[in-house]
C-alpha cells in the first residue's frame, strides 16, 4: 500500500504560515496548491446537496406539492450541506492553533466504546459492522478533543467505509505508545479490476477527513494513512500514553509538564437536542449556550424527538418538563438501552434549582428555569464530560 505524505491543513491554513508554489508543494507539476484543493472541496461538499435541495424548493414552489419521501430527502441535503460547513469551522479553529487543550488523563478505549455504542445506529444504517480488539490503553490529553476526533473518525467510515472495519488498540512493544488502528474496504474487489494500485477514491478525502486529519495534528499525534485500490487502514499513534510517561517522568512532579490551561469551549462539536414547544424557553435555551460552540437543534413535541433520533443520536436531550410524557419515558428507556449513560437534562416551570444526575431522583440533571442562563452551560459540561 502507499503512505501519502502526512500534510495537516495548520500547515496551509496557519497565519503566518510560508507561501509556497505549486511547483515546490506538489515537487513537479504546477497543479492547485492542497489550500486550493480543500476550498474546491469544500465548495463541492456544499454546493452538490444545495443544489438538489433547491430544485426540490423549485419543485414544491412550482406545483405546491411535496411527498413525505421528498420532504425527508430535503431535510438530509440541508442537514448535509449544514455539516459540511460546521466542519469548516472547525478545521479552521483547529488550524488557527487557538484551541487552548487541557491535558488530563483519559482512558481511549472506554471512550473508543462510549463513542462506538453511541454511533451504532448509524453505522448499521449504512451497513457498517465494526470487529473490535480493544486493549485498555490511558492517555494525557485534551478530553473533548479525543471526543471529537473519535467522531471524526466515524464520520470518515460513514462515507468511505463498506462491510466490516477491524478496529484494534494496543500499545507498541517501543516506544510504549498507544495505538488506534482501523482497516477497511473502501471499494469493492469487483470494482477494482483495472484500476492501478493508489486509484484515488474521493470518498476517503472527504471533509470528514480534513477534520479527522487536523483533530489528530491539534492533539500531537502521530497520524499515518494507508491506501491501497480496495483497503484502506490508519493508525493513530498517542505519544503520551499514561504509563510511558509515568516512566520517563518519575522523577518529575506528577503535574509537570502540564499547564492550568482551559480549553474556552470543552463542548464544541457536540450535539444537543432540545425538546421545548414554547418560544421563550426554545430562546432562553439559546441564549444560555450560544458561546459554547456546541450544534443545537430544537424540537416542538416528543414525538417529534423520536423521529430525530431514528436518524442519528444527538449527545444530549434537554426537555421541558411539561413535556415529559409516557412516550417520552419510553424514549428514554430506548436510548438508555443503546447508551445507558446518554445525558437527559430536564427544565422545570420554575425556580433555580440545579440537580446533577448523579443525585436526582429522577435519573436526570435538573435545571429550574430561573437558573437556565447560569446553570445550565455548567450542567452540560458536568454530564457530557462525565461520558467522553
Amino acid at each position: 500500500m502507499n503512505l501519502p505524505e502526512f500534510r495537516p491543513l495548520a500547515s496551509f491554513l496557519a497565519p503566518g504560515a510560508p507561501t509556497e508554489s505549486p511547483r515546490a508543494l506538489d515537487g513537479g507539476d504546477a497543479e492547485a496548491p492542497p489550500w486550493h484543493e480543500l476550498l474546491a472541496q469544500v465548495g463541492r461538499e456544499l454546493a452538490e446537496p444545495l443544489t438538489v435541495a433547491l430544485e426540490r424548493v423549485t419543485t414544491l414552489a412550482a406545483t405546491g406539492r411535496i411527498d413525505r419521501n421528498g420532504l425527508r430527502a430535503l431535510r438530509d441535503e440541508v442537514e448535509r450541506a449544514r455539516q459540511a460547513g460546521i466542519w469548516c469551522q472547525q478545521i479552521s479553529r483547529l488550524a488557527s492553533g487557538r484551541v487552548r487543550q487541557s491535558h488530563e488523563r483519559v482512558h481511549l478505549t472506554h471512550t473508543a466504546q462510549s463513542v462506538l455504542a453511541h454511533r451504532a445506529r448509524e453505522l448499521h444504517t449504512r451497513g457498517i459492522h465494526i470487529v473490535q480488539s480493544l486493549q485498555p490503553v490511558e492517555v494525557q490529553l485534551d478530553a473533548s478533543m479525543l471526543h471529537g476526533l473519535l467522531n471524526a473518525l466515524v464520520e470518515w467510515w460513514l462515507v468511505g467505509a463498506r462491510g466490516v472495519v477491524d478496529v484494534r488498540i494496543d500499545t507498541r512493544a517501543w516506544p510504549a505508545n498507544g495505538r488506534l488502528v482501523c482497516k477497511f474496504q473502501h471499494r469493492p474487489a469487483d470494482l477494482s479490476d483495472g484500476l492501478p494500485a493508489d486509484a484515488p477514491n474521493p470518498a476517503l478525502d472527504s471533509m470528514a477527513w480534513h477534520l479527522l486529519e487536523q483533530t489528530a495534528h491539534s492533539l500531537g499525534l502521530v497520524c499515518e494513512r494507508q491506501v491501497d485500490n480496495t483497503q484502506a487502514q490508519l493508525t493513530l499513534e498517542f505519544p503520551r500514553t499514561v504509563n510511558a510517561l509515568m516512566e520517563s517522568e518519575a522523577s518529575q512532579a506528577p503535574d509537570s509538564g502540564f499547564g492550568d490551561s482551559v480549553n474556552s469551549k470543552p463542548l464544541a462539536g457536540s450535539h444537543v437536542l432540545v425538546v421545548a414547544a414554547r418560544r421563550d424557553v426554545r430562546v432562553l435555551v439559546r441564549e444560555s449556550i450560544k458561546s459554547m460552540g456546541m450544534v443545537v437543534d430544537f424540537v416542538n413535541s416528543v414525538a417529534e424527538a423520536v423521529a430525530f433520533c431514528r436518524e442519528g443520536l444527538p449527545h444530549a436531550i434537554v426537555v421541558e418538563s411539561n413535556l415529559r410524557n409516557q412516550k417520552f419515558e419510553h424514549l428514554v428507556t430506548s436510548l438508555r438501552h443503546e447508551v445507558p449513560e446518554f445525558v437527559f437534562i430536564e427544565l422545570l416551570d420554575e425556580g433555580s434549582t440545579f440537580e446533577i444526575s448523579s443525585i436526582s431522583q429522577t435519573g436526570m440533571a435538573r435545571v429550574g428555569k430561573d437558573a437556565v442562563a447560569t446553570s445550565l452551560p455548567s450542567a452540560l459540561v458536568y454530564e457530557l464530560s462525565r461520558i467522553m
